[in-house]
């Protein structure tokens, strides 16, 4: 049975979500770096460390966004088969959630009509939309804006299927040793494994919102997360790329099936504060 649902409901949760998102951390989030306060060895990586808990605080009290870089609005979308859209087009009601909720929230619009003639749109839309269709008659909406100081120093490499298991970690340590303080760490690194040169990007977006305390169910993926964890937190970079122990605050890795001939990979960098709301309608 179909279940209608009018897009002034998207529209009304992806405007909250914005604001949500660039003044709060997610509680996973929030976990995981005041625990690498505790773990991190070098006094200045502490320090640091207590200096971004204090601007979370300040930013949650005083509804000032946790960074001045608001973000692109990436926006994925799982719907549900039976769920049946009225009142408008879903597209535009995403791009109205997006304008209501960085104008309503007074945050940095960042984003140009054209990527070389560079006029402001003055609303931060359009959003960066991906759906997919699902089993059922719910909305998973998940806004995560992602500022670029982080996403430029994002890569893909298309490797060889000769280059295995060892290219890719040798590819997930090139880009984070590349990115060294530009993608402000402690970063939390997204890696997609397989599928085609979008798609693998596509996945290491998407990993970024994955629970920092829920790992891949698939063995040897979980092992690699943990391995490229503690090899990245071996480069030295630290916290503020001012050395120490803690330069990456978790590792998600998703895979998907690709062709006999290819192994995309894609390293998709976020910041400490990794924005992301998520919510079902």
């Amino acid at each position: 049975m179909l279940r209608e649902l009018n897009v002034e409901k998207i529209t009304e949760n992806i405007s909250e979500m914005c604001i949500e998102a660039n003044h709060y951390l997610t509680p996973d989030m929030e976990k995981v770096l005041k625990k690498s306060a505790v773990s991190e060895k070098s006094p200045l990586g502490k320090q640091i460390l207590g200096q971004l808990q204090e601007n979370l605080q300040i930013a949650g009290e005083e509804m000032i966004p946790i960074c001045q870089d608001t973000g692109m609005t990436v926006i994925f979308m799982e719907v549900g088969q039976d769920v049946h859209f009225v009142g408008g087009n879903l597209e535009e009601a995403v791009n109205e959630g997006v304008r209501r909720g960085y104008t309503d929230g007074y945050l940095r619009k960042s984003v140009v009509r054209d990527p070389l003639i560079r006029e402001n749109t003055k609303d931060n839309t359009p959003a960066i939309l991906h759906t997919e269709i699902i089993p059922g008659d719910k909305v998973k909406i998940t806004v995560a804006p992602k500022g670029f100081g982080s996403e430029n120093m994002s890569r893909i490499f298309m490797l060889k299927p000769a280059d295995g298991i060892e290219g890719v970690k040798e590819a997930i340590l090139t880009a984070v040793m590349d990115a060294g303080p530009n993608a402000c760490p402690p970063m939390v690194v997204g890696v997609g494994i397989g599928g085609t040169f979008e798609k693998c990007a596509i996945l290491a977006k998407k990993a970024l919102t994955r629970s920092v305390e829920e790992h891949s169910s698939i063995p040897y993926v979980r092992e690699l997360e943990e391995e490229m964890l503690k090899k990245i937190n071996g480069l030295g970079i630290g916290p503020g790329g001012l050395g120490g122990t803690t330069t990456a605050l978790v590792v998600n890795i998703n895979t998907w099936p690709t062709h006999i001939a290819g192994l995309p990979v894609a390293v998709n960098i976020c910041c400490h504060v990794n924005r992301h709301a998520v919510r079902v309608v």
